[in-house]
């Protein structure tokens, strides 16, 4: 058992260092009430991030478009190191009765991970989050604050910040998303 758990620590270390891990499990965050995903479509800006392994780049942003009711097309990019890069994926909503709880994956051989609508005016700005537990020893959390545009104003980015904390996500290290000298788009 011990070397087991050794074994798995191992391996989870290195794609958990650039997160944000937490002791005990993911907590449940409230999320959007009344949340209509077809408002939810369209594009989406990077404002701010919990650091994320799998985000290096600047220009980050996400389109996303119905494929039916209850399922949609995910395409993110990012610019790095002078490239545009694209991925691909899909989203569903994972229970009917709570719509602001999506589940995305980026490839068909993978589950899907929690992505959580917590807040959004739908025209502005909106706050997701994601959270992954590691044998309900530790977890994961991935946390963004998105924008239709590339900046927000500071005061919505602080009160975007402040539900994230008064529902028990740390957003210490937190920090803003480069938009700047965006030239390639999605």
């Amino acid at each position: 058992m011990k070397l087991s758990f050794i074994l798995v620590f191992v391996f989870i270390l290195p794609i958990i260092r650039a997160q944000v891990p937490h002791w005990g499990p993911c907590p449940e965050p409230a999320v959007q009430p009344a949340f209509t995903l077809k408002q939810f479509m369209g594009r989406w800006f990077e404002i701010a991030k919990l650091p994320a392994q799998f985000e290096k780049g600047r220009c980050i942003e996400t389109n996303f478009s119905l494929t039916t009711e209850n399922s949609i097309r995910v395409v993110s990019s990012e610019i790095l190191k002078g490239d545009l890069r694209k991925i691909e994926g899909t989203g569903v909503i994972e229970d009917l009765k709570n719509p602001a709880k999506l589940g995305i994956s980026y490839s068909y051989v993978l589950p899907y991970t929690p992505y959580w609508i917590l807040s959004t005016d739908y025209v502005n700005s909106a706050l997701v989050y994601s959270c992954t537990d590691v044998l309900r020893l530790f977890h994961v959390d991935f946390a963004w604050i998105l924008g239709r545009t590339r900046t927000l104003p500071d005061s919505t980015i602080e009160k975007a910040k402040d539900i994230f904390a008064g529902n028990n996500i740390d957003v210490s290290r937190m920090i803003p998303s480069r938009q700047e000298g965006c030239d390639k788009t999605l």
